[in-house]
């Protein structure tokens, strides 16, 4: 899978476990349990999903692990961060292709959440992984800064000899 040298879903938690541990010393005892949540709910069900379809399409990867979670949360906001967990990635590409991302899609994903802080360490955590480019954390989050207060900024990113 592109930016998933590690294989399988398995070793993909494993490597965001260690992210996670990386970042603790930040983190509440509550985020952690969050974010571990976020962490085994988000991919799981990758395989099950169709292929190239927006994240909202009901046979997205994000909206099969939102159905999921939704079984057993019923936080809104939590379930609105497993479905647009990939949206900064989806804005940053429109950015590069075509030198700006939607506007309408971006401010509607700044109005999604109360928990920037939550949704940002989610963010490095599933990001700073070997394979993946830190290209898009790196144009997103000068941009959420700019809008949103949070406690996360370039400096917390995980970074892995090439």
């Amino acid at each position: 899978r592109p930016g998933h040298p590690e294989g399988t879903i398995q070793a993909h938690i494993e490597e965001l476990e260690d992210n996670l541990a990386q970042l603790q010393a930040k983190l509440s005892e509550n985020e952690i349990d969050i974010l571990r949540l976020m962490i085994h709910v988000h991919d799981t069900l990758k395989p099950d999903a169709k292929e190239s379809v927006s994240i909202t399409d009901p046979g997205s990867h994000a909206s099969l692990a939102r159905e999921l979670l939704s079984r057993y949360c019923g936080d809104e906001e939590l379930l609105q961060m497993i479905q647009y967990h990939d949206e900064p990635y989806a804005l940053y590409l429109q950015h590069r292709k075509r030198g700006e991302c939607d506007l309408k899609r971006w401010n509607a994903l700044m109005q999604r959440f109360q928990d920037w802080d939550l949704f940002a360490a989610f963010l490095i955590i599933d990001n700073c992984t070997r394979g993946k480019d830190l290209k898009p954390l790196e144009w997103f989050f000068p941009r959420l800064r700019e809008q949103r207060s949070v406690r996360w900024d370039e400096r917390d990113f995980i970074r892995f000899e090439k």
